[in-house]
């Protein structure tokens, strides 16, 4: 089955898009990794948002979020794959990179991941740029990522 990607920007999202995002990110981030937060956090209204789909299936999505908003650079955060092991989450990543490249002009891009996935981002061309830090109750580095001139 071919994967599709999806590319808007806030208010170019249908309601069942933006419903069923918002869905993943909250049985991914509250549900299974038991974090309470506030995902919905007024930086999606600014953001590009990317999703891969196989059939009528999301299977990654990410989104991109200017500079000054989520963080003091461009950002790439809210990363998930609901197929793990299929190489999507490395291709949703490379896609926000681009987006933020393509949208924001970013040079630059910083994201807040998770400890333990500090591999899977390096392999996208991110580098640990902090110590680690607690961020609603899981260990976090934030990493960065450079245009290579």
């Amino acid at each position: 089955m071919k994967t599709v990607l999806h590319k808007k920007l806030f208010r170019e999202l249908t309601v069942d898009e933006l419903y069923e995002l918002l869905r993943i990110r909250s049985e991914v981030f509250v549900v299974e990794q038991d974090c309470v937060y506030q995902d919905m956090d007024r930086d999606d209204q600014a953001s590009v948002h990317l999703w891969l789909t196989e059939g009528d299936k999301v299977v990654a999505l990410c989104r991109v979020c200017p500079a000054g908003t989520h963080m003091q650079e461009v950002s790439v955060g809210r990363v998930i794959t609901t197929e793990r092991g299929k190489g999507y989450g490395k291709q949703i990543m490379l896609e926000g990179i681009n987006a933020a490249r393509e949208h924001f002009g970013a040079e630059r891009i910083d994201i807040e991941a998770q400890e333990y996935a500090r591999g899977f981002y390096e392999q996208v061309g991110f580098r640990q740029s902090s110590e680690p830090f607690i961020l609603d109750g899981i260990t976090h580095i934030r990493m960065t990522w450079t245009l290579q001139g």
